[in-house]
């Protein structure tokens, strides 16, 4: 896994038109994670790709009226095997964290690169997610190198009176194990 002109390799490319130019392009400096599923708790569909393209339909299932006007978009989605789509690249502006705050900082999709789990609130995430997730958080850190295992956090945590994910059964001490492996330093209490 590497970055190359801001994009992964070898993630799916499918480019989103939801997005815009960094005020600061040089400040990449927070991972946001978020989990997403489209209807919620079904997983392997096309409905987050057509999101983030701005093609989903109404009329597919009940709960898409309410969202199939949003433009929003995320950097990447990390689906339940393992894997990968980006839908912007890196240094450009995805819109996914909406009216948000970091250590007093606010609007921080300027700021951050956004990061989807295929899953729900209230289910657990799978052991390839995971891997997934410290390979590609370690491959961000080693490009940009304002990024650190402290500035890693949940939609949650950015937007807390609006959102809850990646939700109570995403496992930080297990992420924070594996990505401290891949960065050779021991086990921290990073717990976010």
């Amino acid at each position: 896994m590497y970055i190359k002109n801001h994009q992964l390799t070898p993630a799916q490319q499918i480019t989103s038109p939801n997005y815009d130019q960094r005020s600061d392009p040089t400040d990449i400096s927070l991972i946001v994670i978020h989990c997403i599923s489209l209807p919620e708790g079904q997983f392997d569909t096309p409905y987050i790709d057509q999101l983030f393209t701005n093609q989903l339909k109404a009329t597919e299932h009940v709960s898409f009226a309410e969202i199939c006007h949003l433009e929003v978009s995320s950097h990447i989605l990390i689906k339940r095997n393992g894997a990968i789509k980006q839908y912007v690249p890196f240094d450009q502006r995805a819109w996914h964290a909406g009216v948000s705050c970091y250590k007093g900082r606010e609007k921080c999709n300027d700021f951050s690169i956004g990061i989807e789990l295929e899953g729900t609130i209230d289910t657990r995430y799978t052991e390839i997610q995971y891997q997934q997730l410290a390979d590609l958080a370690y491959c961000l850190m080693q490009t940009y190198d304002k990024l650190c295992p402290e500035n890693i956090t949940g939609h949650s945590n950015i937007a807390p009176q609006r959102k809850a994910d990646p939700g109570i059964f995403f496992d930080w001490v297990k992420f924070y194990r594996l990505l401290n492996l891949r960065l050779g330093t021991s086990d921290q209490q990073n717990t976010d």
